[in-house]
């Protein structure tokens, strides 16, 4: 404990838990509203373009791709930059990226929507290791799940923002808007980690970052599952969160407004979610059997999506809703995990290496589901076949409980 105490005090913290995780939330909250920005008015932009709604998947796909990329090499530019700076960092790539989706053209918003990608991929490992420096180990699922629950919150301003200012001002001008938000959060982040410390350590190049922290991975059964876990659950999550507007209105004939008002919902349910299955973790002391559970009711739900043209209004509203506090839920618990086994000192580079997974999940599950609908024309249908991804989900993940059991 002695040497606890005095390895603090010789690398003193310029901010506390509270401020690292306000500001964490929300450069959360506003990277999932620039990635969202688009499904929210899906049918608005699509129509402008002159191409289908259901091209929207391609363009998540589009994000997360790069995503991928940039969380992959997050790890190592986060030890020589510093998390505060790699955070300021993905903030601007979210200002671009608004600003380069407003043009209406295809080309700027082919590139806007990798720049929102690649500042996508950096914040979580950013985020992951300047919450680690400053959470107790006892509180780490709760303190995860709180800072996740910015994703079902940045769902619920894309779901409401951008329809709401389109409907006033146009698109072009909501996603200008978007543009500001990150901005705000950049000036406050400057305001309370201005004098974070970086903790200096030799540079190593991207391939051997990248190569040793796969390497860590693989070596860990527990670090495996968790990986496959974030391809399984990201793939559920994005699929429903990009086609619930689209769904709505074109299988159960709900207006653009209306269906934007039930993803919210969602979304909310979802940032409720977060926190209360970070509880639930804590409490029966297993993130593994927690991330068993959701895969079970996840896949229960897409299924349940298939009877959504024949269900009564109010049953659609409640198993979306439903879907939002599962499918969005999951994260915080995974990433509790993931820091909770990664090595000491390697919790941003670690989480960086397991999302590259998840980033995959996320390129498959939306691009997947598009051209499932390209095939057999029913929304219904291709989310009773993405079930397949909460069922087998369960299974890995109740299996690395019962190891660690």
């Amino acid at each position: 404990m002695s040497d606890m105490l005095a390895e603090a005090a010789e690398a003193p913290r310029a901010s506390s838990l509270l401020q690292t995780l306000t500001v964490a939330t929300l450069v959360q909250i506003v990277a999932t509203a620039s990635v969202l920005a688009l499904t929210a008015i899906a049918p608005l932009v699509a129509l402008d373009l002159g191409i289908g709604a259901h091209w929207i998947g391609y363009q998540i796909s589009l994000i997360y791709a790069s995503g991928m990329i940039s969380s992959a090499v997050a790890g190592t530019l986060v030890q020589r930059f510093g998390p505060v700076r790699i955070e300021q960092a993905a903030l601007g790539c979210f200002i671009l990226g608004c600003m380069g989706i407003a043009t209406a053209m295809i080309a700027p918003i082919v590139i806007a929507s990798l720049l929102i990608g690649i500042g996508y991929g950096l914040n979580n490992p950013a985020a992951s290791e300047m919450l680690s420096r400053v959470t107790p180990p006892a509180r780490r699922n709760i303190v995860f799940s709180l800072k996740q629950s910015g994703v079902p919150l940045g769902g619920i301003l894309a779901s409401f923002l951008f329809p709401y200012l389109s409907a006033r001002l146009g698109w072009h001008a909501a996603l200008l808007v978007g543009a500001a938000l990150p901005f705000l959060v950049s000036l406050l982040m400057m305001a309370t980690h201005a004098a974070e410390p970086v903790t200096s350590r030799k540079p190593t190049s991207f391939r051997r970052g990248f190569l040793d922290e796969q390497s860590i991975i693989w070596r860990s059964p527990k670090l495996r599952a968790l990986s496959a876990l974030g391809f399984a659950y990201s793939a559920m999550q994005l699929s429903v969160s990009a086609f619930a507007v689209v769904t709505l209105v074109h299988d159960a004939g709900w207006s653009v407004l209306a269906a934007g008002s039930v993803a919210a919902a969602m979304q909310f349910a979802g940032a409720f979610g977060r926190i209360f299955w970070g509880v639930v973790a804590d409490r029966i002391g297993g993130g593994f059997l927690t991330l068993a559970l959701l895969g079970l009711l996840g896949g229960l739900g897409y299924a349940g999506l298939f009877w959504l043209q024949d269900l009564p209004v109010i049953a659609q509203i409640v198993l979306f809703v439903a879907m939002g506090g599962v499918t969005i839920g999951w994260n915080g618990v995974l990433l509790a995990e993931v820091a909770r086994n990664a090595p000491d000192a390697r919790v941003g580079a670690i989480t960086g290496g397991v999302l590259v997974y998840t980033f995959i999940g996320v390129i498959v599950g939306p691009s997947s589901f598009a051209m499932l609908y390209t095939l057999i024309g029913h929304y219904g249908a291709s989310f009773l076949a993405f079930s397949l991804f909460g069922f087998g989900g369960m299974l890995v993940a109740w299996q690395a409980h019962r190891a660690s059991a």
